[in-house]
C-alpha cells in the first residue's frame, strides 16, 4: 500500500467501539519495528481496524499474522483485502489469552480503543505468560499510569497489577493528527515483556489492589482493619513500612507479597 493511499481505506469509525483509525504510515512502521519480529514469529494484532498496522505486519518476517477484530464488517473487509491474514471476529475483552501460551514465538500488537484499553491489557498481561513482546498504543495518560512509580499521582491499581506481570516501557508519544477521527488527547506507545516471577494468587492480588486503591488516601490499617494479620504487620515493618503507610507507598512486588498475608481476601 502506498503512503498516499494509506488513509483511504474503507470502514467508517464507530463511536460505540471507540474507533480512532491510525492514518500515518510512519507511525505504523515504528510500532511494527518496536515488536522486533523475527522469522517464525506469530503476531496477534488486537483490533486491526482498517489495517494500518496489518499491512506492515504482513510484510514483516512473521510466519503468521492473526487479527482479532470485534467489528464484523471490518473483519470481512480485512479478510477480503489480505487473504494471508488469519482473521478472528471476536471481542478482545473476552478473548481466551491463556491459549496463546500453547503457541511459540508469540508477539502481540494493537492500537487499542481508549475506552477498553485498560481492561484488555489487564486481562492479556495476567493470562498470557509466554509471549515474547507486546506493543500497544493507548491514551498517553494511561501510558503514564502504567509506567509510573510508587509515591506519584499517576501510580494506581492498573500500575501495580500490570507491573506484577510484565516489564513496562513507554516508547514514544503520538499526537492526535495521525488519527481519523482526531481524538482530543495524545497517545503513547508502550512495550510489555513478561516477567518470569509472576503472582501465584492473581485473584488475591486483584482483590487487594482494588481494595487499597479504592481508598488510596487512607492508611493501610484503616483500610484493612482486622484483616491485617500479624504476618502482614511484620512484613510491612521489614520493608520500612507500617499500617500507617498509604497504598501508593507500596511497590508492585510489595503488593504481591502483602496479599499473601491478608485475611478474608
Amino acid at each position: 500500500m502506498s503512503d498516499a493511499n494509506f488513509s483511504r481505506q474503507p470502514g467508517r469509525p464507530k463511536r460505540s467501539l471507540g474507533q480512532n483509525f491510525l492514518n500515518d504510515p510512519n507511525i505504523a512502521r515504528k510500532i511494527v519495528a518496536a515488536l522486533s519480529i523475527k522469522p517464525g514469529d506469530i503476531v496477534v494484532e488486537i483490533g486491526p481496524g482498517r489495517g494500518a498496522l496489518t499491512e506492515f505486519l504482513l510484510s514483516s518476517p512473521a510466519h503468521l499474522v492473526i487479527g482479532v477484530e470485534k467489528d464484523a464488517g471490518l473483519a470481512r473487509m480485512l479478510k477480503a483485502r489480505w487473504p494471508a491474514l488469519a482473521v478472528v471476529n471476536a471481542d478482545a475483552l473476552h478473548f481466551p489469552w491463556e491459549r496463546l501460551d500453547r503457541l511459540k514465538n508469540i508477539r502481540v500488537a494493537g492500537n487499542l480503543p481508549y475506552n477498553v484499553a485498560s481492561p484488555i491489557m489487564w486481562e492479556f498481561a495476567s493470562r498470557s505468560s509466554l509471549f515474547g513482546r507486546a506493543v500497544f498504543m493507548v491514551q498517553r495518560e494511561v501510558a503514564e499510569r502504567i509506567t509510573a512509580g510508587p509515591r506519584t499521582k499517576e501510580y494506581g491499581g492498573l500500575t501495580v497489577w500490570l507491573q506484577n506481570f510484565v516489564v513496562t516501557e513507554k516508547l514514544f508519544s503520538v499526537g492526535p493528527a495521525v488519527f481519523h477521527p482526531k481524538p482530543k488527547v495524545d497517545s503513547a506507545v508502550l512495550a510489555f515483556t513478561p516477567k518470569s516471577a509472576r503472582p501465584k494468587d492473581p485473584g488475591g492480588l486483584a482483590l487487594l489492589v482494588r481494595r487499597l486503591f479504592g481508598m488510596r488516601r487512607k492508611q493501610l490499617g484503616r483500610i484493612l482493619r482486622s484483616d491485617a494479620s500479624v504476618a502482614a504487620k511484620n512484613y510491612l515493618e521489614s520493608e520500612g513500612l507500617s499500617l500507617l503507610s498509604r497504598p501508593e507507598e507500596l511497590s508492585p512486588s510489595q503488593f504481591r507479597i502483602l496479599s499473601k498475608y491478608i485475611k478474608n481476601k
